[in-house]
């Protein structure tokens, strides 16, 4: 049953006090429009009209009735309203999920606020595979390729790791010419949060032994921590490109063995599918890919 459209010609009969007025109204017969009436009564167990040959009135259960449908109809309008406007202009809330590293797109989400301030930014940064559309996300950005039917996916600028010390920790300890020279140094390891698992270190050799365990002398779980304690000389460290920019520019860190590194990784942004995307997720994608390739 079409509750909805049964509602409305209720309301229309009532309004109307005729069915032939609301049938003509709403291009139906006056006997179409009685069927329906009739079928709402009785999936309500109510009787809302009394019938005569001349006219209809409405019982006190059906006037109980028309004042809820009447303020149903009413918040329907006021929400088509809503939506209608929201088509026009990106506001409200928008819920993104973003990978621990995503701390380092903080630039480009606050650029994004200062252009549309009528959007409501909620960040969550979490390594943890969230399920977008469960869980209520508007969209996020992830490491890597994702297959779901229920999500678009618009791939961003890429990020390779590097490998960095700082000149100080290499004067001491000295460069490490290949993968295994790294057994003889301080390794800042990166471990994931959410299954407490080492991030592994993305080298390569020609070594038939296979690639040496790297060691470890400090772990942590988000890169701003790995990229100081690299900077104060306490070990060598693998970070992303984009984080470590400046403090290669300027020398505070030394990249090593980068014959050896093979690494990259895509950067993707992902949202829930729809004909038509609402206006903050569009204009939030739109801003993001254009800052970031």
């Amino acid at each position: 049953m079409d509750h909805f459209g049964a509602l409305g010609t209720f309301v229309l009969a009532a309004h109307t006090r005729s069915f032939t007025e609301a049938g003509r109204r709403i291009g139906l017969s006056a006997s179409a429009v009685g069927k329906a009436v009739a079928r709402l009564e009785a999936d309500l167990g109510v009787r809302l009209f009394h019938r005569s040959t001349r006219a209809i009135t409405l019982t006190a259960e059906g006037g109980l009735f028309l004042e809820r449908c009447n303020r149903i109809f009413a918040e329907y309008e006021v929400a088509r309203n809503e939506l209608t406007l929201a088509a026009g202009k990106p506001q409200g809330k928008l819920r993104v999920g973003l990978p621990q590293l995503g701390t380092n797109l903080m630039p480009h989400l606050i650029a994004f606020q200062q252009a549309y301030p009528d959007v409501e930014l909620e960040l969550e940064f979490s390594d943890r595979l969230v399920n977008v559309i469960e869980e209520g996300f508007d969209a996020v950005m992830r490491i890597g390729d994702v297959e779901d039917s229920r999500l678009v996916m618009r791939k961003l600028n890429g990020y390779s790791h590097r490998l960095l010390a700082s000149p100080t920790y290499l004067a001491r300890h000295g460069v490490p010419d290949q993968p295994s020279d790294l057994s003889a140094h301080s390794c800042l390891r990166y471990r994931y949060p959410s299954s407490g698992k080492l991030d592994p270190w993305p080298l390569v050799t020609n070594d038939q032994e296979g690639m040496p365990d790297v060691p470890r002398s400090a772990t942590a779980n988000a890169i701003e921590p790995l990229l100081a304690m690299a900077e104060a000389g306490l070990g060598i460290a693998c970070l992303p490109d984009f984080s470590v920019e400046e403090a290669v520019a300027t020398g505070r860190l030394v990249p090593v063995l980068e014959a050896y590194v093979r690494d990259y990784r895509t950067f993707s942004i992902l949202w829930p599918w729809s004909r038509q995307p609402l206006p903050k997720i569009k204009a939030f994608v739109d801003f993001m890919a254009k800052r970031l390739g």
